[in-house]
């Protein structure tokens, strides 16, 4: 215990896609009642343009005593998107129903969760993008008029039953507003985005959860901490949990820049945010193809990874930080990867 934590993985041992620390998608243990979640907009750190416009959005809305127009939040995972829905619900004081487009699987479970709504209530939907096309027919006049039309009966006998609904906000939250139907989107009146969080935010971020988790920790600490959790509070506040676990038991119980950088090696994330997995993929593509350009599917099979799992969860942070391209002609390592993972480039670059 030289450097003042054990060393229980000498081997490396790749992480598996499930333990992924650095994923944005949400776990198990971001799901529940999350202390951490801000409840109201003068908690939110960060989204600065998306808080000012809410909340003129919200004021007006609440001067008129009317329900706030839809809205529809939309960027990269772990942004943020479900708590903001629930900040709007609370900022209105109304209550907050919960749901997931996979979830809704006939327009008959749609028609139940609508007519159970209070006048005011909001109503999210995460993942709205995968509603099937019957479930969005019931929800267009629902979101326009306040009704829905129920069809009872069948053949020469079925009744088309009239019902109206409490005004009500849908809030839907998507990490793909291209896959939206263009008369859905249009139904929205309030469309906002989420963009990647600066170190410096996420800073604040990871102060804010660490006094709510009653762990000590020092400003740099919190630093490093966020400038690994790839522009993501998700991940920071991820990060911050196991961090504190070393820190508790093989430390000194304060959160400090040293204990920080002792506990994110132990957990193979690097001073870019890359764990293992990404470091695996980009070596992989350079030793046995030159870095590329290599296809999908080839990148897929070499790493024992589905290829909708690589374009959705891996690629696109390491596009983002400039390591990685995607051409006609199949994914490419860029040099400053090699420069990251001490690799001399020898110009293998083509396109």
């Amino acid at each position: 215990m030289a450097d003042g934590f054990l060393d229980n993985n000498p081997g490396g041992m790749d992480l598996d896609f499930e333990n992924r620390m650095v994923t944005a998608s949400s776990l198990p243990e971001d799901e529940g009642d999350n202390p951490l979640r801000p409840r109201l907009l003068s908690e939110y750190i960060g989204q600065e343009k998306v808080k000012e416009n809410l909340s003129v959005f919200i004021d007006a809305a609440k001067l008129r005593r009317e329900s706030l127009d839809h809205v529809l939040l939309y960027g990269p995972p772990g942004l943020g998107k479900t708590t903001l829905a629930g900040i709007i619900a609370n900022e209105m004081g109304v209550n907050f129903r919960i749901t997931s487009g996979p979830a809704i699987e006939r327009p008959g479970d749609l028609a139940a969760m609508l007519t159970n709504l209070e006048s005011g209530d909001v109503l999210f939907i995460d993942e709205i993008h995968r509603l099937s096309r019957s479930v969005e027919e019931i929800l267009y006049p629902a979101m326009e008029d306040f009704a829905i039309d129920i069809i009872s009966g069948k053949g020469q006998g079925a009744v088309s039953i009239h019902l109206p609904l409490p005004k009500f906000t849908l809030i839907g939250a998507t990490t793909r507003a291209g896959q939206i139907s263009p008369p859905l989107r249009d139904r929205f009146g309030v469309v906002l985005r989420l963009e990647l969080y600066s170190p410096q935010e996420l800073a604040e971020i990871v102060t804010r959860s660490a006094r709510i988790l009653e762990i000590p920790c020092d400003s740099d600490g919190a630093y490093e901490i966020a400038s690994r959790s790839r522009g993501t509070p998700r991940i920071a506040n991820r990060l911050l949990k196991r961090v504190r676990d070393f820190a508790q038991v093989m430390g000194e119980g304060r959160i400090t820049l040293d204990a920080a950088r002792k506990a994110l090696k132990k957990l193979e994330v690097d001073e870019l945010g890359l764990d293992t997995i990404d470091r695996r993929m980009l070596k992989a593509m350079i030793t046995h193809y030159g870095g590329g350009p290599v296809g999908l599917d080839t990148v897929a099979a070499l790493i024992g990874e589905e290829a909708i799992t690589i374009e959705d969860v891996y690629e696109p942070y390491l596009m983002q930080i400039g390591f990685l391209s995607r051409t006609p002609r199949g994914r490419v390592v860029l040099p400053g990867a090699y420069q990251h993972l001490g690799i001399e480039y020898n110009g293998q670059l083509t396109f």
